[in-house]
């Protein structure tokens, strides 16, 4: 005997093109005030990020992994959380916590090398960047489990690159998920490259979405350079989520453009010309389009939009650099609420190391 026993498929959703025109069918239900809040956020998210790489070259930062060409994917995502939801990212994700409001000079501070930086305040509801790749989405499906047995309505979401999900934390969280159908949404910001490994090097299938099949839930691919698309795919299942119907795992498709941390050199593994095309893409140019044809946009409005975003940066960055510096050891503190023996004994060499060197 032979039959089928189930067929699937994958939906792709953009409600944004690049021209500027929209799917009236797909587009959310959003005030102009809300578009040029998007905007306002992309610009900083971008000005931020433009700051941190010079800062980087003068070597007042450390190394920074660059969020240009995945604004949309991020600020269209965060922004559809409501403030009870809790974010989980991995280190490209500087968008996330500016549009969950963290303090500028914060993320400055944390990627001088201050792990103070990832204090973040009450109401942000961003857990710490995630260096390690891909170890963080069982953080995520936790939280949400703990928000079902508590009953609570919100839901986690969790960020993460296509080189993730070839990481066995990655299925084993959403095997889990799907399983106890927990309110989590897992987001892949399918930028192409893992460093150096093009995504046809990390997997046979022709979606990362489609990943989802295998553990029961949905999965969809949306354009990650539609912030209209990001956000109202997210938005939907945020409130499935919430409703008690389970995961989703959103694929935004969108491009690294810059090197993927300042460390790397992208030369060496591909092509200007491949860039190029993704130029023509790009998620903020397509939403000031948009807003041009729909005359919510001025290049005046546009020029204050810029100037309150580099005042808000400048001011940042002279605050980041204000604060009072800490003792060696005390990086210690920030590895546990409480420091296990062997922790207390290098706390203890490194007070002592400290002092012999007058530090």
């Amino acid at each position: 005997m032979k039959k089928t026993i189930q067929r699937f498929s994958v939906e792709y959703k953009r409600v944004l093109d690049e021209k500027g025109n929209i799917d009236q069918k797909l587009m959310p239900k959003i005030s102009k005030e809300i578009i040029r809040f998007f905007y306002e956020k992309m610009v900083l998210s971008r000005r931020f990020d433009e700051r941190a790489i010079k800062l980087q070259r003068q070597g007042r930062l450390g190394t920074y992994a660059s969020v240009l060409g995945q604004e949309a994917s991020q600020i269209g995502s965060a922004l559809a959380m409501s403030r009870d939801d809790l974010a989980f990212p991995s280190y490209r994700e500087s968008g996330v916590f500016i549009a969950r409001g963290m303090p500028l000079h914060l993320l400055f501070s944390y990627w001088a090398g201050d792990e103070r930086g990832m204090h973040t305040p009450k109401g942000v509801n961003v857990f710490p960047l995630s260096i390690t790749v891909g170890v963080h989405p069982p953080h995520a499906v936790g939280a949400a489990m703990a928000f079902k047995y508590k009953k609570k309505k919100a839901a986690t979401i969790v960020y993460f690159g296509d080189g993730a999900t070839s990481k066995g934390d990655f299925h084993e969280a959403m095997n889990i998920a799907g399983t106890f159908k927990a309110p989590v949404v897992f987001l892949c910001q399918n930028n192409q490259y893992a460093i150096s490994v093009p995504v046809k090097q990390q997997t046979a299938a022709e979606t990362i979405a489609q990943k989802a099949i295998a553990y029961g839930f949905e999965g969809v691919q949306v354009d990650g350079n539609d912030v209209f698309g990001v956000y109202k795919a997210t938005q939907d299942a945020l409130n499935k989520a919430r409703r008690g119907k389970g995961p989703t795992l959103i694929e935004c498709f969108t491009y690294r453009r810059n090197d993927h941390t300042t460390s790397d050199d992208a030369s060496k593994y591909r092509k200007p010309s491949e860039v190029t095309p993704w130029e023509e893409k790009d998620p903020l140019l397509r939403l000031q389009k948009y807003m041009k044809k729909n005359k919510i946009y001025s290049t005046d409005w546009d020029a204050d939009v810029i100037k309150k975003a580099d005042t808000l940066v400048n001011k940042a960055m002279v605050q980041a650099e204000a604060m009072p510096n800490k003792k060696p050891e005390e990086i210690i503190d920030h590895m546990f609420e409480t420091l296990t023996p062997a922790l207390k004994e290098q706390r203890t060499q490194l007070k002592e190391e400290a002092k012999r060197h007058g530090s």
